[in-house]
């Protein structure tokens, strides 16, 4: 029990409720730095925080939460005149709307007080960099008092701040695939040409091949299922010309004008956006009217209502977007992806001098006491003192609007529904949201492949 306790020195507990930066209270921790520290830190309560979301959809909790304030009668508890919200149903996803509320607002607020901070040493970087146990209490407290929010037209409008800031997530999840896509060809051509290595090569093969063919079948499967001879026009509309912008951009992506500029783009960066429409396509579609949607996993033969279904891919993909902003430097090919304006970039820092620095403003405050072997016990260095690293503002809002889409997912972008009949119904606007996301990937891809040959003046990453 005492060596567990050890690995907690008193001054990383004491990060928890102060305003250093925490190092994650494990001496095993590789020592990293500060903006990556506290990006992680805001990561890990994102993902915590919807981990809590999707355990209110669990159908063993609907008993529990039938008897929150919002549903206090059991069996339905008044909208509106007339209209009675069934709790059995929608108690779970009333639940979700009210937990990423509190969460998107304490992004929001941390948003603005974080508005024109320039480096470390402005005193609101203690705010930001700190005071992580606070800042739990403040978001689990928040959580506990948005349950006593009246219903009202809570859910129907916090439904449409959703929807507009799910669908602004998704560009910037966008803009991190597009560059996700290019990093990865980058690395594997540029290992394949400094080794001569046939495992690269082969890699780069068939990786290319399996997303293609994942690409196919998906387009296939979606034409069986969702569509008939005789009906459902909007959905081959979107299944044909999602194909057709596919096999454009994958052709474009090995132009020769293309590949003088940017020889290391080609098929394997068209595969991974053709696989990622892929999978907006089937979303789209999903939500389509009943008589041409067997639900989102119906493609598998899986039958269940509507109402259990959570857009598993979508959460998947949603998660890795989180960490990979996270954790993901700016690189030089960031520049034509634009994603250089939301991951972090490298400041110059030098890491020995600043953690010698810190050690020895360590050593005079604490003349004397050698409890610790002589060590700091430092893990987190500050890299952030001439400039910051990333746009602290604008983090927060991308996190809301990572808290909105999530939000959206997991209640599969439903509509609340008055009726008594059923308490939320596919939304006709989410198909819309994924269908022009769909299109706005491949633009912004050929934009990435296009660009360096359109503005010849513009210095664009290698």
């Amino acid at each position: 029990m005492g060596a567990a306790l050890g690995l907690c020195s008193a001054a990383q507990l004491a990060c928890c409720c102060g305003s250093a930066a925490c190092s994650l209270c494990c001496s095993a921790c590789p020592s990293c730095r500060n903006s990556t520290s506290s990006r992680i830190m805001y990561a890990l309560m994102l993902l915590v925080t919807t981990v809590a979301a999707c355990i209110t959809l669990s159908p063993g909790l609907q008993d529990v939460l039938k008897k929150v304030p919002f549903c206090k009668n059991g069996s339905g508890s008044s909208l509106a005149s007339g209209l009675v919200l069934d709790c059995e149903k929608a108690v779970g996803y009333l639940a979700v709307y009210r937990i990423c509320f509190i969460l998107t607002c304490f992004f929001v607020l941390m948003s603005m007080i974080m508005i024109g901070v320039k480096s470390s040493r402005d005193p609101r970087s203690g705010i930001q960099n700190g005071f992580w146990g606070l800042k739990y209490l403040l978001v689990v407290g928040g959580v506990v008092g948005s349950f006593f929010i009246p219903e009202g037209t809570f859910g129907s409008v916090w439904m449409y701040f959703g929807m507009i800031g799910g669908f602004m997530f998704i560009i910037i999840q966008l803009i991190l695939i597009v560059d996700f896509a290019h990093s990865w060809a980058e690395a594997w051509v540029g290992n394949y040409e400094e080794t001569e290595s046939k495992g690269w090569y082969y890699g780069l093969i068939g990786v290319t091949l399996l997303n293609y063919c994942i690409s196919i079948t998906g387009i296939v499967l979606l034409f069986v299922f969702f569509t008939k001879s005789d009906d459902c026009d909007l959905n081959k509309f979107f299944l044909s010309i999602n194909l057709i912008f596919c096999v454009m951009v994958s052709a474009v992506s090995i132009l020769p004008a293309v590949q003088e500029k940017m020889p290391r783009s080609g098929l394997l960066q068209s595969s991974v956006v053709t696989i990622y429409v892929t999978y907006l396509t089937w979303s789209a579609v999903a939500n389509s009217k009943e008589e041409c949607n067997p639900g989102m996993w119906g493609i598998f033969g899986v039958k269940s209502s509507s109402h259990s279904n959570i857009d598993i891919i979508g959460l998947f993909i949603w998660m890795c977007c989180v960490l990979y902003s996270s954790l993901r430097t700016a690189s030089k090919s960031s520049k034509i992806t634009m994603s250089d304006n939301i991951l972090a970039k490298d400041t110059g820092a030098d890491k020995d001098k600043d953690l010698k620095s810190l050690d020895n403003k360590d050593s005079k405050n604490n003349k004397g006491n050698d409890s610790d072997g002589g060590e700091s016990g430092r893990k987190v260095w500050d890299n952030e003192e001439e400039t910051v690293a990333y746009n602290w503002s604008f983090f927060h809002i991308m996190f809301a609007l990572a808290t909105l889409y999530v939000m959206m997912t997991l209640t599969n972008w439903y509509k609340p529904n008055a009726s008594s009949l059923e308490t939320f119904t596919v939304n006709a606007g989410s198909m819309w949201i994924k269908a022009i996301s769909s299109w706005l990937c491949l633009a912004l891809y050929s934009w990435t492949l296009l660009a360096p040959i359109l503005l010849r003046d513009r210095e664009f990453g290698n």
